[in-house]
């Protein structure tokens, strides 16, 4: 016979503190293998020494080493280098990628750069031409200093966007990321604009940045303009990032894997 259950059962005590998990004694890497990308290491690793190469040539023909560094495709190339490096070594010991917000960065930069080189400075024919691009010079490069050119503003924003596309899972890129991703050219123009009211000679990197040929007023709208454009490129490559397949599905086994005893 079962003793009758009670009508009010009393509450039980509140556990002390916030609830702990606990860790599992099973790592994840028994559940679902790590995936080592040799090929993918390499081509990153050449990616990036190819950017940093194009950076070295340019600080060793160009007349003034910083005024090349304070030009923004040399910034965004040293950071494409740097993520690319990073990239590297995390494809090569199979840990986790970097975050889509620091590398959907270091590519939309690159691209900017690329795009305003090629659509904007490289022609006689635009309102803002720059042929001695990063080497200050008023005809076309020659010799290294094109070399440096093409592989800053060719080169290494194909080969970026070709990691991206072939080497790089999808849908890692969000919307909201796109406003972020304008924080930095925000502050190179705030950077540009102050360094060309200090500095003389040479006081801006970019003639659609001359603020003492055409005025603060002319300066600002281009700003204006190109602010929209990079940010419609960015909102682009998310939505890119979202219907582009998945070429890396890596068909893995499920379920646990015994290890081996160690010792």
């Amino acid at each position: 016979m079962t003793a009758p259950i009670p009508r009010d059962i009393p509450d039980l005590p509140a556990v002390p503190g916030r609830p702990v998990l606990l860790p599992s004694p099973v790592p994840a890497t028994a559940v679902i293998p790590r995936v080592h990308r040799p090929l993918t290491a390499t081509y990153r690793l050449l990616v990036a020494l190819t950017a940093l190469a194009g950076v070295t040539l340019e600080l060793l023909v160009a007349p003034s080493p910083l005024q090349v560094l304070s030009h923004f495709t040399v910034q965004s190339n040293i950071l494409l280098a740097l993520v690319l490096a990073l990239s590297a070594r995390r494809a090569w010991t199979a840990r986790h990628p970097l975050p889509s917000a620091l590398t959907g960065a270091a590519l939309l930069y690159v691209v900017i750069s690329s795009l305003v080189y090629h659509l904007l400075l490289a022609h006689t024919t635009s309102p803002f031409p720059m042929p001695g691009s990063l080497t200050g010079e008023s005809a076309a490069p020659t010799g290294w200093p094109a070399v440096a050119n093409q592989i800053l503003h060719t080169a290494t924003p194909v080969a970026a966007l070709l990691d991206w596309l072939l080497l790089t899972a999808p849908s890692r890129l969000h919307l909201r990321q796109a406003a972020s991703w304008l924080i930095y050219p925000l502050t190179y123009l705030t950077f540009s604009l102050a360094r060309g009211e200090l500095l003389t000679g040479a006081r801006y990197p970019y003639p659609f940045l001359d603020a003492h040929q055409h005025g603060y007023r002319s300066v600002l709208a281009n700003a204006l303009l190109l602010g929209l454009a990079c940010y419609a490129l960015a909102v682009l490559l998310v939505a890119l990032d979202h219907a582009r397949p998945n070429l890396i599905r890596h068909r893995s086994k499920t379920g646990f894997r015994l290890q081996p005893p160690v010792g």
